[in-house]
Formats: structure tokens, C-alpha cells, sequence
């Protein structure tokens, strides 16, 4: 009888695929210079696994290198030769002047065996689950995806492993009666690629969440916006879901499944969902600036599994903090094979751009054309002070409530644009696109310590001599400085007629957090360094290549 007890036990376990390949840590640096897309990522998630006896309950399955047909799916045929064509010792001279070409990326004589390795892995283990041979897997591999483009790497991503299983199950595998498949990114940065290739298809549904600061978080364009919902029979099927600040986390996440995600998979109904893995937006990463625990990942993937008959492959992208990786893989893991209860509470107010998204996208999805309770909408989180380190919370202490005379001080930043005319509004405009572009060219080094936004406006609609009795003169820049030391730009902070100001002056308020705070450290902009530029009292993200 005891027999028979186990061994139906036994029958019930998930079966889970697990794949790792050691053949995958020989892409780095060429110099062995530390960079965050490093080998011992992948080795960090494996040895926490081994220590949790997580392979021992899985399947564990080989990698292999993906077909050239399979790769030419969704890469051209000058891709495929350049990234294949870097293994040869011919390139050795010649293989840093290449990779200098695209942005963010390295190669060395292992990169080429470790993509191709890469994606071959997400397809073998996407066929194992299609197949219903496994109940879902995961692939702990190097280098990421989800940046590669058609014909070109970037952002740590030679070829777009998710991408390239999605497209094998859709075109090379019919028999198995996979039509529609639902792509879910939770990784910190936009998956651009990925969204391009499917971008007017409507089998597959990509769904990314994301910073987007405003256009200014890597990949630094607007390809990330929630309008950005497809074209053609795809238009509906690319959903965006954009953070325009740091620190989101578990709640704010789960907020956007419960109102924007999880209605549209059911109605949508996937065959099997693929997840590009970064953990990037993990609390405590370099790179990421938000704070989602391994406890809100495993409630994201847990609600994800009453879709597709619990068909899910996890394929990793970024993350770059090896604790924090480690330990949300593991709570994935752990997860999947549904032998460890979750056990948490969540309580907290998601951000308003959740609502936004439901709107632009209710005209394909009739599950989102009710309206949200007003109750969730006019909910206001408290203010908080961000400081840039450890180090600042002594100073900044106490410095996190919102003053009583908000509005006044919103009132002496609006009234003196309301003064401008037309042309100085254009000027103003002008000037900062001008700006933003040699910063991004890289025709300046290090940000302007002593720049100021109210200069700027200043200089574009007065002259020396009106300065000082202009009405965006040297007293705009303290007011504004008041404004934003009060809270981040999340800000939930008072009323809608708080929200609606920095609806409108949301351009503005995005170039006070990229120009006008003084750094503290220096910011390479031209080499796209992955760095935080550390603030007096507030943070900004340069354009850190992430993947």
C-alpha cells in the first residue's frame, strides 16, 4: 500500500527539464576585463541549485547548437556569417574592431559557440515541452537575446534565443498544434528585438514590462512605449507596459498581472508561454534600479500557470546581481515543480501608467474595456525620498514627507512656462533635443557639473539683462529643485490634479532627472558604460547597456 502511495506521488510530479552547459561560460571578455554579462552568472544560478537539490528533481537536458535554418528564421543571412565567422583565428586581430561597431557588445573566440549553443537550448527544451514530453523547463544560458535584432547584436545579445524557439515551434513543428504562443519579458530592459520580429503577427502575443524612463532607460528609444501595441493582423498583439522610474517592485509587478496580463492570456488563450528570464529588476541589482524579491517572481510565474496547461519555458536574459539572480531562479524553479507552498502577502498601490496601458489597448482586448474602480485609481502611495547610497540615508532622513504647500510650489514651476511664447517653448525644445544628442553621440564626456535646467530655459528666453527679472530666471531652478527633492517621479503624491501636471509636463520633468542633478561620479555616455550616475539627493540611470 505504501508502495503504491509513492509511486502514484511519483506520477503526479511535474516533470521539469532543467539545462545548463558549462561550453556556454567561454564567451567573455577578450581581456578578461570584468564585465556584468559574465560567465559566473550562470554558474552562480547552477551552484545555488545544486546546493537547493534542485537538478536531482528535475530532467536535465543537453545543449546543442542551434541549425543554421533555425537561426535564419528571424536573423539574416549577414548576421548568421558575422556572428559565426568571429570563431575563425583569422579574426582574432580583427574581432574588437568588429564588436566596437554595435552597441554593447564583446566577442572573443568562444562567443560564437556559446550563442549558437544558447539558442539551441531554448529550442531543445521549447520541443520537449510543446511535445507535453516535459510540463515545462529551464534554460540557464549565455550570452542573452532579447536586444538581437534581425541583422545586428546588441545590448550583451548575439542571437534572440526566444525569438528563435518561438519561430521553430510556429514554422518547423505544425504536427504539434502550437498556433498561439504567448511571450512574456520581465526583464528590466525592453525587449526590442523580440517585439520587432513578431511585431505584425498575430500567433504570437508579446507582452514586456519594463523601465523606460521616458525613452532615456537602454535600449534608449521609444520602441517601448505602451503605444507601440503592432501593425497589421498583429496590431493588439505587443503589449508594453513601461515603468518611467526606479524602484518598482513586487507589487507594482503584480498589479500589472492582475489588471493587464492575466485578463488578456485568458482571453488571448495561449498553447504555451515562453518567458524571456531576465532578473535584472531584482532587488539589489547593479544595472536595474528596481526592488522585485524572489518571492514576487515566483507569485508572477505561479499566476502564469493556469495558462497553456502549465506549458512554460523559462529561458534566461539578464540579471546581473549573482545573489540575487541565483536566489529568483531558484524561487522559479522551485515553482514549476510546485512542491514548496508560497507563502507572503502583498499590500501596496501600483503605478498609474497601469491604467494607461488598459486604456490603449482595450480597443483589441474587450476584457480591458471596463473600468478600473476608482477606489484603485485615487489610491496614494506615500512619497519617498530615493537616495543614491547607503550612505545618504543619515542626511535624508525624515526628508521623505510631502510638504504641505505642494501645490504652491507646483504653481511657482508652472506660471512661468505659462509666460513663454511659442517660439521660446520651441527654443527651449530645440536646445534640449540638441543637448540630449551630444550626450548621446558621446560629444561629451562626463555630465556638466554645474548645468542647470533653469540656465537652459534662461538662456532661450531672456537675455543677460532680463535675467533677473524674468520669470524663468535663477529662482525657477531652486523652485524646481524644492519640487523634486519632494518626491521621484513615480509620485502618487496628493490628487489627480497632481497627476495631471505632470502628465503635462512630463517632458520636463524627465529632463530635470537627466540634467540637472549634480553627479557625484563621472558617466562615460560615449562608451555606454553601465553605470549609475550617483545624485545628491536623487538617481539617474546614464544609457547602461543591459540585457
Amino acid at each position: 500500500m505504501e508502495e503504491l502511495g509513492r509511486e502514484k506521488k511519483n506520477k503526479e510530479q511535474r516533470k521539469v527539464g532543467l539545462l545548463y552547459d558549462e561550453r556556454m561560460c567561454k564567451h567573455h571578455t577578450p581581456d578578461g576585463e570584468f564585465h556584468p554579462e559574465n560567465p559566473n552568472r550562470i554558474r552562480a544560478i547552477w551552484n545555488k541549485l545544486l546546493d537547493a537539490g534542485i537538478p536531482q528533481r528535475c530532467v536535465l537536458l543537453d545543449a546543442k547548437e542551434a541549425e543554421d535554418k533555425f537561426i535564419l528564421s528571424v536573423h539574416s543571412q549577414n548576421h548568421l556569417k558575422r556572428i559565426k565567422s568571429i570563431r575563425s583565428k583569422k579574426f582574432n586581430s580583427k574581432r574588437a574592431r568588429i564588436a566596437r561597431k554595435y552597441d554593447s557588445i564583446f566577442f572573443n573566440e568562444g562567443s560564437s559557440e556559446a550563442a549558437c549553443l544558447a539558442a539551441g537550448s531554448v529550442i531543445e527544451v521549447t520541443k520537449k515541452v510543446g511535445k507535453g514530453e516535459l510540463n515545462s523547463a529551464v534554460a540557464i544560458i549565455r550570452p542573452p537575446g532579447h536586444h538581437a535584432e534581425q541583422d545586428e547584436p546588441m545590448g550583451f545579445c548575439l542571437y534572440n534565443n526566444v525569438a528563435i524557439a518561438t519561430s521553430f515551434l510556429l514554422n518547423e513543428k505544425p504536427e504539434l498544434g502550437i498556433k498561439k504562443i504567448l511571450i512574456i519579458d520581465w526583464d528590466v530592459h525592453h525587449g526590442n528585438g523580440t517585439q520587432k520580429m513578431f511585431y505584425e503577427d498575430p500567433h504570437v502575443l508579446f507582452f514586456s514590462v519594463h523601465r523606460h524612463d521616458f525613452g532615456n532607460f537602454y535600449p534608449a528609444n521609444d520602441d517601448g512605449f505602451y503605444t507601440m501595441v503592432g501593425e497589421g493582423a498583429g496590431a493588439g498583439y505587443n503589449i508594453n507596459v513601461p515603468w518611467e522610474n526606479d524602484r518598482c517592485g513586487d507589487a507594482d509587478y503584480l498589479a500589472v498581472w492582475d489588471h493587464i496580463l492575466l485578463p488578456v492570456a485568458k482571453e488571448f488563450n495561449p498553447d504555451i508561454i515562453l518567458i524571456s528570464a531576465g532578473f535584472d529588476a531584482a532587488v539589489h541589482d547593479p544595472l536595474g534600479g528596481c526592488c522585485v524579491t524572489p518571492y514576487g517572481y515566483s507569485v508572477m510565474l505561479k499566476q502564469l500557470m493556469s495558462f497553456a496547461h502549465g506549458k512554460i519555458v523559462l529561458a534566461l536574459e539578464g540579471g546581473y546581481n549573482l545573489e540575487s539572480t541565483a536566489n529568483a531562479m531558484l524561487a522559479c524553479v522551485e515553482v514549476l515543480l510546485e512542491d514548496k507552498p508560497l507563502i507572503g502577502s502583498l499590500v501596496a498601490d501600483p503605478f498609474e501608467s497601469t491604467w494607461r496601458v488598459r486604456q490603449e489597448l482595450s480597443a483589441f482586448w474587450p476584457t480591458l474595456v471596463k473600468e478600473c474602480p476608482k477606489k484603485l485609481i485615487n489610491q496614494i502611495a506615500p512619497a519617498i525620498l530615493h537616495s543614491s547610497s547607503d550612505s545618504d540615508v543619515g542626511e535624508n532622513e525624515g526628508s521623505n514627507v510631502v510638504p504641505e504647500n505642494l501645490e504652491e510650489v507646483f504653481q511657482k514651476v508652472i506660471e512661468p512656462f505659462s509666460q513663454l511664447k511659442v517660439d521660446e517653448v520651441d527654443s527651449i525644445l530645440h536646445a534640449r533635443a540638441e543637448l540630449m544628442e551630444e550626450y548621446k553621440s558621446g560629444e561629451h564626456s562626463k555630465w556638466d557639473p554645474d548645468y542647470e535646467i533653469g540656465a537652459e530655459l534662461a538662456a532661450c528666453s531672456s537675455t543677460e539683462e532680463e535675467d533677473e527679472a524674468s520669470p524663468v530666471g535663477s529662482s525657477l531652478s531652486h523652485d524646481l529643485g524644492d519640487l523634486v527633492r519632494s518626491f521621484p517621479c513615480r509620485a502618487k503624491l496628493a490628487s489627480p490634479w497632481v497627476f495631471s501636471v505632470l502628465e503635462d509636463f512630463s517632458w520636463y520633468l524627465c529632463n530635470i532627472e537627466l540634467l540637472k542633478r549634480r553627479p557625484q561620479t563621472e558617466c562615460n555616455v560615449s562608451q555606454r558604460q553601465a553605470k549609475t550616475c550617483s545624485y545628491s539627493r536623487l538617481e539617474a540611470i546614464c544609457y547602461s547597456p543591459l540585457g
